[in-house]
């Protein structure tokens, strides 16, 4: 076992905290700081100047037996073994300098053919309460044996210097995958070490032919399996979430010869505008023991889930066992229905379309949809936004690769696959409106009832793809997005713009098969 792997090297003045109860690790946290407890027993933190992953800060240690597998570029950033070693020898030098340390071992992946031990160390308690949630725990008697597959060493206050260890700022999160080690530093959010473990996952389960996933995963009473795919801002979590389907999980998930698995034991779930009527769930999660980041509370321990002053990312972690609807084991059947969600605010999109095999693959690739004014510094005009796989800063191979994994798994059991556009119509953001949540929540009952499997279709001219042309219980109208702008011609104009795009992207990866090339919009 590399010695990364071991913490003899870590001799911290004060004590080591090894796998503590959630209790523990909650008043501890609240001892020694940062945090703070909440009126609802939450506890709190501030992670200051981070309030998301630095996603220009990610490397991965480029030695020569993985160089030829890594899909490098501005995502997937390379390090060289030396700079490693100087980070790695910062890093444990910082933690042995903490007072404190906090060891928590868990288990990523519900699958135990394909589960991945892991151990973090931090200098703080809430983040070790942050990944007993987010991980699944080992039981009792697995605590006493648990070898960890990957180790993470979390150093918050350990400040990267650019002009000697060759980073791009003070923070630094780096895996080393000959090593089996991450190493984090200069960010106090915690999201960096929930997207390590699953960015590790992505490089270590294609090699065993198991499909690593972004996406929730439900089941309904016919224990249907389906997944939800989308990116931020798409309604993946709220469609996701459905009182009348059990939730396997919200966020990560593997799929096998044996079914789909999630990777985690947790939630990790936005907060910002949070109301109770709109997600009851996450709303009586977010209780004692919860890990709460950047939302504003007053002297009385009350949130504002509206005031997005210290983040508009503001998030909570909790266990999967504080959702009366999941189902812990974290496992399910193959799934039945797949569910690519995209806003697109050109309002040029169908709600819906069916999706071939092939058009499957083009569109994972794709991974479309649109940025917002205000979501991102310098964003005025809605802008197109393509992340392959739908989740690409956390695929460390080439996206081929997955996409690849998911024909290879929808041919053989049979899932049906459909695109879903909850963005706008009419017109685009501004002058049109945004898809009704009724219609939107109709059209993937339809889609989950198999309602849509074999109805007669449109083919849409702009994109290629085929429209259904009846849904249950929508508005037919919508159906034919053209159909409802004032100025026909200005929509040809916005779909044509948005259809180049399309083929503009797809062209970056390179040799893609003639067959899925074919089911992308027509140049």
């Amino acid at each position: 076992m590399a010695t990364e792997l071991k913490i003899d090297r870590l001799t911290p003045g004060g004590e080591v905290h090894h796998n503590k109860h959630a209790d523990e690790l909650a008043e501890l946290s609240l001892s020694r700081g940062p945090a703070k407890k909440s009126k609802s027993g939450a506890i709190v933190v501030n992670t200051g100047k981070y309030t998301g992953r630095s996603p220009k800060d990610r490397y991965i240690v480029d030695t020569e037996s993985i160089h030829d597998e890594i899909n490098w570029g501005s995502i997937n950033l390379p390090l060289t073994p030396d700079q490693y070693d100087s980070l790695y020898n910062k890093t444990t030098a910082h933690l042995s300098t903490s007072k404190n340390l906090y060891v928590q071992d868990g288990i990523a992946g519900a699958d135990k053919n394909h589960e991945l031990h892991v151990r973090l160390v931090s200098e703080f308690a809430h983040q070790a309460l942050f990944i007993q949630h987010v991980l699944r725990k080992p039981a009792g008697n697995e605590l006493e044996g648990h070898e960890p597959d990957l180790l993470i060493l979390a150093a918050p206050d350990c400040q990267a210097d650019p002009a000697t260890d060759g980073t791009n700022s003070e923070v630094f999160v780096v895996t080393n995958i000959e090593k089996k080690t991450v190493l984090i530093g200069g960010s106090h959010y915690s999201g960096e070490i929930k997207k390590s473990v699953f960015a590790y996952l992505n490089y270590v389960l294609p090699k065993k032919d198991v499909f690593p996933m972004h996406c929730s995963a439900n089941v309904g009473k016919n224990s249907e399996s389906a997944l939800f795919f989308g990116l931020s801002g798409t309604g993946k979590t709220t469609l996701s979430a459905d009182p009348d389907r059990m939730l396997v999980g919200d966020d990560e998930h593997g799929w096998s010869p044996d079914g789909i698995f999630n990777f985690e034991g947790g939630c990790y779930a936005k907060c910002i505008n949070l109301k109770q009527e709109n997600e009851p769930q996450i709303w009586a999660a977010i209780r004692d023991h919860a890990v709460v980041e950047n939302v504003v509370m007053n002297d009385d321990g009350e949130f504002d889930f509206d005031d997005d002053s210290l983040a508009e990312n503001t998030r909570v972690a909790y266990p999967m066992n504080y959702i009366d609807n999941s189902i812990e084991a974290g496992v399910a059947g193959h799934p039945k229905t797949i569910i690519f969600l995209t806003a697109d605010a050109f309002g040029v999109l169908p709600p819906v379309a069916k999706l071939n095999n092939k058009a499957a693959m083009y569109h994972f690739l794709s991974g479309y949809t649109s940025k917002l004014a205000g979501t991102e510094l310098g964003v005025i005009n809605p802008e197109a936004a393509f992340s392959e796989c739908f989740g690409a800063p956390f695929m460390p191979l080439h996206p081929l690769v997955y996409a690849e994994l998911l024909n290879k798994y929808v041919k053989e059991y049979g899932s049906t696959v459909f695109l879903v556009n909850t963005g706008w119509v009419g017109g685009p953001y501004g002058t049109g409106k945004r898809i009704s949540i009724k219609d939107t929540r109709a059209i993937i009952k339809a889609i989950l009832e198999h309602q849509l499997d074999n109805v007669e279709t449109n083919r849409d001219p702009f994109f290629n793809l085929e429209v259904p042309a009846s849904v249950p219980r929508v508005d037919n109208g919508i159906l034919d997005p053209r159909s409802l702008w004032s100025d026909k011609e200005a929509y040809d104009k916005k779909a044509k713009e948005l259809a180049e795009l399309f083929n503009k992207n797809i062209k970056k990866f390179g040799e893609i098969p003639a067959d899925v090339l074919a089911e992308g919009p027509k140049e």
